[in-house]
């Protein structure tokens, strides 16, 4: 059975971006905390850690454990098992990391899936039938201002799921870890959730395409017209799958793309929290592309795409930005105009056909 109330131990498996700042602060709430990376990031963790965000808030973390993926498949190599074992990876990393994760996980280990999109859960799942798995909501952007220093530049509070079996010891934990550098909270209705923050993921893709950082990108009415596009389309999905989006920002799921298209003039006092961003982030979408990396274009556009086939229901836009993305990752020849940077106006002329 889950043992809830031992959880002083976490592991974090997929030290990035997300997974380097959420360790720093559970370690820095004194928690035991160990970070899993790949070998060529070891030497940064190593060194400590520096937070920050975006309201001001600082900790430094003069030392943490930190393994790479290299000794976790040594053989022979022994390791303690997670009590709390958070999957940062993406969700084109989980496939190989249900395979990597066995020597942490034992009957006790909680996993927590923090992953964009919808359904990466799923392989945890299969692979792990006696383990609790829960999924977390992560609304925040994190950027590595310096080799170390993570910064948290958006707001919103982690989000952990709340099940049957998890509901007094997960209220709990929660109190336990929640702080001014990581808010945390939990919620019964995970699914609807995951729906409101992948309405909000739709712009990780144009801003991939804009390679500009995200606040710069919502700044230009055009780029906002081609996500209210997008979420236009995740809308008529969700309703049609009877599903109600709970509110994640100041402005109502049904509302959002209405402000996005609003003049500039106009947009920038509505929406003004909306803006509220670190000028140095950008989609974790950009860094995939960037990097010549696969990218989660299947589990969040690509969803949307797959709900709807099975609705008969036409999502153009959402198609038109999915197979842009596919074309940079598998190398295709692009024009000028299909390529990294693309204008907004001309990426609105490419989604909408005119």
């Amino acid at each position: 059975m889950t043992d809830f109330f031992s959880w002083e131990q976490h592991t974090i498996f997929g030290a990035g971006l997300i997974g380097s700042y959420l360790g720093g602060a559970l370690s820095a709430q004194g928690f035991q905390t160990t970070l899993i990376c790949r070998a060529k990031a070891k030497s940064k963790l190593t060194s400590g850690l520096k937070l920050t965000d975006y309201q001001g808030h600082e900790a430094i973390i003069a030392k943490i454990d930190v393994l790479d993926d290299i000794q976790l498949s040594t053989p022979n190599f022994t390791i303690k098992k997670a009590r709390f074992l958070w999957l940062t990876v993406k969700c084109t990393g989980i496939k190989q990391a249900v395979i990597d994760i066995a020597p942490l996980v034992d009957e006790n280990t909680i996993i927590l899936c923090c992953q964009n999109g919808l359904g990466s859960d799923a392989a945890v799942k299969q692979a792990y039938p006696e383990n609790l798995v829960l999924r977390v909501m992560v609304p925040f952007n994190v950027v590595e201002l310096s080799p170390g220093h993570y910064h948290r530049g958006s707001e919103g509070k982690l989000t952990i799921e709340q099940t049957p079996q998890s509901k007094v010891g997960i209220s709990t934990v929660v109190m336990a870890i929640h702080s001014e550098l990581l808010p945390v909270t939990t919620t019964a209705e995970m699914d609807a959730l995951l729906w409101a923050k992948l309405q909000l993921n739709l712009g990780n893709s144009v801003n991939a395409l804009a390679d500009i950082p995200v606040k710069a990108m919502l700044e230009q009415r055009s780029y906002r017209k081609v996500i209210a596009l997008l979420m236009g389309e995740l809308l008529q999905v969700a309703d049609a799958l009877a599903i109600t989006l709970p509110k994640v920002t100041a402005i109502s799921a049904h509302k959002i793309p209405m402000v996005l298209r609003l003049p500039n003039f106009i947009f920038s006092r509505v929406a003004n929290k909306m803006l509220a961003i670190d000028p140095n982030v950008r989609s974790s979408m950009w860094w995939d592309v960037s990097q010549g990396k696969s990218t989660e274009i299947e589990h969040i556009n690509g969803a949307i795409l797959k709900h709807a086939k099975a609705l008969h229901i036409h999502c153009p836009a959402n198609e038109k930005i999915s197979s842009l993305i596919r074309a940079l990752t598998n190398d295709k020849a692009l024009d000028t105009d299909h390529k990294p940077p693309i204008a907004a106006e001309t990426l609105l002329r490419l989604v909408t056909h005119k």
